[in-house]
């Protein structure tokens, strides 16, 4: 399958860089994914196509102020660590720059020194590992001195670093937020749970990967990151139920809907407690095993998130619905509108 065959034209202008006063306050672009008639209407209305007995599975990640700033301790040029992926105890996978002037037991400085790292070893792609050195809890440190780190695609400076959180994160350790999940509020929440539509938890730590364009010809050539996943009992034993009961699983994003289906396509169709690293590369062809439905942002053209929306909604009708939405002038990307796809 080729991958011109994901491309639309996308206008820079529509790219989302600041996110709305109110989260729920985004647009809603209703997708029968049979059909591929759509409908226009606003996040705060989603209770209004779900139905009791329904579940939401919502990831509740949270981010990493993962960007940090500091200086070489000898010769005090200005360095850029951005951390990926925790390896073992106060080792981390990160990419630094400009990488060339990291060399191993190279030390950086962050803070005036509350927080140092030292270069302990380089990896294929330019990468570095970096052993961390500080006093306290590692994760206030970070949350003192780090900086989230933003898609490159976005320009503007956050004012409010929360909103680049879900009102329902909690397990820290992503790199980006899972952002179909930003539209949410509390009050919307509560609202769908009086109506009777369950509310369940995963957890995936979102990875730089997914940032990464597709870059083969060929995408089934292509390799996905891997990214850490967990379920607990009471989630699956909920989905379980749900689906004995004739009730739909609905996502909330691509990173809950690659959580789900791993676990789904190693069971059988069944959901289990469990914890590991997913790379599965959802693209049109694939049988969906988990859910019946999914909320998502409106994603990069060429992009492995275009490829799997292709393959619940089928590509043409994607394809329309963007031409649409680029049409309508719908914001894109992690502070822009959101699709609900049934």
């Amino acid at each position: 399958m080729k991958l011109d065959l994901f491309d639309f034209h996308l206008p820079e202008e529509l790219i989302a860089q600041v996110p709305l006063k109110e989260r729920d306050a985004s647009r809603l672009m209703v997708l029968n994914k049979e059909t591929g008639e759509w409908k226009h209407d606003q996040f705060k209305h989603l209770l209004n196509y779900l139905n009791r007995g329904d579940c939401l599975v919502l990831n509740d990640t949270r981010v990493l102020p993962a960007r940090l700033v500091g200086e070489k301790e000898d010769t005090k040029a200005k360095v850029e660590v951005l951390l990926l992926k925790q390896m073992e105890g106060d080792v981390w996978e990160t990419l630094a720059k400009p990488a060339k002037r990291i060399k191993e037991g190279t030390v950086i400085s962050f803070g005036n020194g509350k927080l140092k790292a030292t270069c302990v070893g380089t990896l294929e792609h330019g990468g570095r590992l970096m052993e961390f050195s500080y006093e306290g809890i590692f994760l206030e440190v970070l949350e003192s001195l780090g900086e989230m780190p933003l898609p490159p695609y976005i320009k503007e400076q956050l004012d409010d670093r929360e909103r680049y959180q879900t009102v329902f994160s909690r397990e820290s350790g992503s790199a980006a937020a899972p952002t179909a999940g930003l539209h949410f509020t509390e009050r919307l929440l509560a609202e769908l749970k009086e109506k009777g539509v369950h509310i369940a938890f995963i957890t995936l730590h979102v990875g730089l990967g997914t940032f990464r364009p597709v870059n083969v010809e060929d995408i089934e050539e292509h390799i996905m990151h891997a990214e850490f996943y967990q379920m607990s009992e009471g989630t699956a034993s909920l989905l379980n139920e749900v689906r004995e009961n004739g009730g739909r699983i609905i996502a909330v994003g691509t990173t809950s809907t690659r959580t789900l289906e791993t676990i789904a396509q190693k069971h059988d169709g069944h959901f289990v407690s469990e914890s590991g690293w997913t790379d599965i590369f959802i693209y049109p062809g694939y049988k969906f095993k988990a859910i019946d439905g999914l909320i998502t942002n409106f994603h990069l053209p060429k992009s492995s998130l275009i490829m799997l929306v292709s393959a619940l909604a089928g590509r043409e009708n994607i394809l329309r619905a963007y031409e649409e939405a680029v049409k309508e002038k719908y914001r894109f990307f992690s502070f822009g509108d959101a699709m609900l796809i049934i």
